[in-house]
């Protein structure tokens, strides 16, 4: 998907607490300058909900939080550079990035 502008819309869907807190539906659509990568995604959640910022990635170094996980296509992108291209289907609007809040037990 695309808007006027030939921007990519980007599809996130997002854990229930940083719903809650957004005041968000489970799933937002961004516009997001190229080149499309999880840190400007990222970069365009917070501009747009700045009540998330620093509940995703850290304010100062912009790592992902522990307990939070990136999914993209089937892929665990938690680990991968955060300036790394998405997959072309989450530019094409066809599959959300999914960001996923994990779970500890002991």
């Amino acid at each position: 998907m695309t808007n006027a502008n030939s921007a990519p819309i980007v599809r996130v869907e997002l854990p229930h607490h940083l719903r809650t807190l957004a005041g968000t539906g489970i799933e937002v659509e961004l516009t997001v300058p190229a080149p499309v990568t999880l840190s400007t995604v990222l970069d365009a959640l917070e501009s747009r909900y700045p009540m998330l910022r620093g509940t995703i990635r850290d304010h100062v170094t912009l790592k992902r939080r522990p307990f939070l996980r990136f999914f993209a296509c089937q892929q665990d992108l938690s680990h991968d550079s955060p300036d790394a291209p998405l997959p072309a289907a989450i530019l094409s609007g066809a599959e959300p990035l999914i960001i996923l809040g994990a779970i500890a037990g002991g």
